[in-house]
C-alpha cells in the first residue's frame, strides 16, 4: 500500500516493499494475483464470500463497529466510509451498510484508537476498497503510529519489523473472522426491497400490489 512519509523535504509517497532507504528489499518478492481470489477454509461458514447485496442499518453497523452514530454519520458525509449498498436519499430512507463496509468500519476504528490521523486512514481505506473481501483477508496492516503500511505475505511483514516500521498491526482477516461471528446475530436485508412508508417490501411483491390496486380501481 502506498504510503506517506513525513521528512524534512516535505511527503513522498513510497510502498512497504521498499526499505527506509528507498531500495527494494532482497526479501520481498513480486506477487502473483490470481485470476480468481481464493477463499481462506473456516473464514466463513459455508466457506463462500458473503452476498454483497446483503445489507445492514445503521444501528447493526453502529455496534457491530463499536462506533457512534455520529461517528457513522460524520464519516458518511465526508466519504471515508459510505454505504455501497444504499444511501440516505430523502426522508425516512434507511442507509444499507455490507459486509465489507462494516470491515472497513471495524478497521477505521482500530487506527483511530491507536492515535493515527484521519488523513493516513483515508489513504489506508483508499487501497482497501480496491481490493474484493476474498483478497482483504490476506492482507495485514501495521503502523508506526503515523504511518499505516500494508503487508499481504509473509516476506513483506519480515522485511517491515526488520525495517522497523511496524509497533502495531492488524491482521484483516482476524477481523474478518470477528465480524463475521457478530454478523449472524443479526438482520440483513437484500438490496431488492424498495422502503413503502415504515414498511419494507420485496420489489416484486410492490409492483404486483401496484398492478391489483390498477385493477381494483378499472374494475
Amino acid at each position: 500500500m502506498p504510503s506517506i512519509r513525513r521528512d524534512g523535504s516535505g511527503e513522498r509517497e513510497i510502498s512497504v516493499a521498499e526499505d527506509l532507504k528507498g531500495q527494494r528489499s532482497a526479501h520481498a518478492t513480486p506477487r502473483s494475483i490470481p485470476a480468481e481470489p481464493v477463499v481462506q477454509p473456516g473464514l466463513f461458514p459455508d466457506d463462500s464470500v458473503p452476498d454483497e447485496l446483503v445489507g445492514y442499518r445503521v444501528p447493526t453497523a453502529c455496534q457491530i463497529a463499536g462506533i457512534t452514530y455520529r461517528q457513522l454519520d460524520y464519516w458518511a458525509r465526508t466519504g471515508l466510509v459510505q454505504p455501497s449498498i444504499r444511501g440516505a436519499a430523502g426522508s425516512g430512507s434507511q442507509r444499507l451498510y455490507s459486509f465489507k463496509d462494516m470491515l472497513v468500519l471495524k478497521i477505521v476504528k482500530r487506527l483511530l484508537d491507536t492515535g493515527i490521523s484521519l488523513h493516513n486512514i483515508r489513504i489506508a481505506v483508499e487501497h482497501l476498497r480496491q481490493r474484493g473481501v476474498a483478497d482483504l483477508a490476506n492482507v495485514t496492516l501495521f503502523s508506526d503510529g503515523t504511518t499505516v503500511y500494508e503487508c499481504a505475505s509473509p516476506e513483506e511483514v519480515v522485511d517491515l519489523l526488520q525495517g522497523g516500521q511496524g509497533v502495531f498491526g492488524i491482521a484483516v482477516g482476524g477481523a474478518m473472522r470477528e465480524l463475521t461471528g457478530k454478523i449472524a446475530e443479526f438482520p440483513g436485508e437484500h438490496a431488492d426491497v424498495v422502503e413503502t412508508g415504515e414498511k419494507v417490501v420485496p420489489f416484486e411483491d410492490e409492483l404486483a400490489s401496484r398492478r391489483r390496486n390498477r385493477a381494483r380501481k378499472i374494475g
